[in-house]
């Protein structure tokens, strides 16, 4: 009930003041709990350091069947291949948040992390010069360097939204029963009191003599009672000015203990920071990035497979070759260079750019189809996609570019049903990203010698199924 609004007392028994003020505490502590409860507890996922959004999620029975482009020109063309071994990074033993091709030269420059295959050396400083002293992972000896953001499992922030709330009940609690127990003690001697107002505590006279002594008694209880409150106001009065003179100096304590801490913190702020470039940005045993945390799943496999691409003949690519596959800042750039890459084993036919919820049985797929027209002079370009681009849905390319092999990389993942069901899982991205599906991206240089390439061309262009 507001303040204002409370109905006034009346009648003959008035409640005692300290009874009041006991009645008082325990409806402000009931209060504060229910709020420390609906705050502990808030909105779904507001306790969470970085969830992906619920609407990222789809259940991959509801995306259409055959709109996998990728698919389709797999069908025309040369049907030749050629898969390179490189292992799956299982351990982590090659991840970073760089990238030499968009960001050279900077550290953290991803500001997310990467896993690595292929080329042991990629990092931001990477050159050509570098990549081809680099040894590699990939069984026939391949430098190219290949990667790719992880995938993160992010349970932990349920969890701890729980265990918080559950902390602040459990302090509530104890909070209510301290004030219950001042409130029964009080009301014990407001009841003595009480009857001793009334002549109750003892005596057995009668009569006149009776009541003039009951009297006497009652007004020497209140000449009593009054001094003893009017020096218990003079003691409260100086306690105040005493309370008041400590409270003081205990503000100005406080703002000096305040600022110190605060110069502290900015000394550890600026320390952690230093700390995190010298690192490349990457923080504890889970390898965070920013806002990327969690717990890694490292694919359980990793396919690097070269196709024709839809072309009836297919080009060398030249040495140094650098390739982008998505758009890692796609709410920054916008769609065109998005890609959709996700679906799950079994369901290839099929490609979204949302996170999909495999049934049973099925794992989660990344298929990253790179582009595979090349324009016959540059490794690389200004913003590093004009040098090459995707074929048309007939596998041709743009007048005065040329068929290469391209690149089709496919990761598959171990996704626990239940991190499905409950959107608990998520691509490393960039801040701005937000974990976004379309944000997923892929990264290739070419490092393979003469020899490797002249066997891959050969593989694909005569129908062949190569695997080194």
């Amino acid at each position: 009930m507001p303040r204002n609004s409370r109905p006034p007392v009346t009648g003959k028994h008035r409640v005692a003041r300290r009874t009041k003020i006991a009645m008082g505490a325990i409806g402000l502590a009931i209060a504060v709990g229910g709020l420390a409860v609906a705050v502990t507890a808030g909105r779904t996922g507001e306790a969470s350091a970085d969830p992906a959004d619920p609407s990222f999620f789809i259940d991959i029975n509801k995306v259409p069947a055959g709109n996998n482009v990728n698919a389709a020109l797999k069908k025309k063309g040369a049907q030749g291949s050629f898969t390179v071994n490189c292992g799956t990074d299982a351990d982590g033993g090659h991840q970073n948040p760089d990238n030499f091709i968009a960001q050279p030269g900077i550290k953290n420059g991803a500001q997310h992390l990467h896993d690595y295959v292929g080329n042991l050396t990629t990092n931001a400083d990477s050159s050509l010069k570098s990549l081809l002293a680099g040894g590699t992972t990939c069984k026939n000896g391949d430098k190219s360097a290949y990667f790719w953001p992880v995938i993160r499992v992010d349970r932990g922030d349920k969890e701890a939204a729980q265990q918080k709330n559950q902390k602040a009940q459990q302090q509530q609690k104890g909070k209510t029963g301290d004030v219950q127990q001042d409130k029964t003690a009080q009301d014990a001697q407001d009841a003595q009191e009480q009857r001793n107002s009334q002549g109750q505590g003892g005596g057995g006279r009668s009569g006149k003599s009776a009541q003039q002594q009951g009297d006497q008694n009652q007004n020497g209880q209140q000449q009593q009672r009054q001094r003893n409150q009017d020096q218990q106001q003079n003691q409260q009065d100086q306690n105040k000015q005493g309370q008041n003179k400590n409270q003081n100096q205990n503000n100005q304590d406080k703002a000096n203990q305040d600022k110190a801490n605060q110069d502290k913190a900015n000394q550890n702020q600026a320390g952690q920071a230093q700390q995190a470039a010298d690192l490349g940005g990457i923080q504890g045993a889970n390898k965070e990035v920013g806002d990327n945390d969690g717990t890694i799943i490292e694919p359980e496999s990793a396919t690097l497979k070269f196709i024709g691409g839809g072309a009836d003949n297919v080009v060398a690519m030249p040495l140094g070759l650098k390739i982008l596959y998505g758009d890692a800042k796609q709410s920054t750039n916008g769609p065109a260079n998005a890609r959709p890459s996700w679906t799950c084993t079994g369901f290839e036919d099929r490609l979204t750019d949302l996170y999909p919820i495999c049934p049973a049985g099925s794992k989660v797929e990344r298929i990253h189809a790179f582009p595979n027209c090349w324009d016959g002079k540059n490794t690389d370009s200004a913003n590093h996609r004009t040098h090459i681009v995707f074929a048309n849905q007939q596998g041709k390319c743009p007048q005065g570019f040329k068929n290469v092999p391209q690149l089709q990389v496919t990761l598959v993942y171990n996704v626990p049903q239940d991190v499905q069901q409950n959107g608990e899982y998520k691509v490393d991205a960039f801040a701005q990203e937000k974990h976004n599906p379309r944000s997923d991206h892929d990264d290739f240089a070419n490092v393979m010698s003469k020899q490797i390439m002249g066997r891959l061309v050969n593989c694909v262009n005569s129908g062949k199924a190569c695997a080194e």
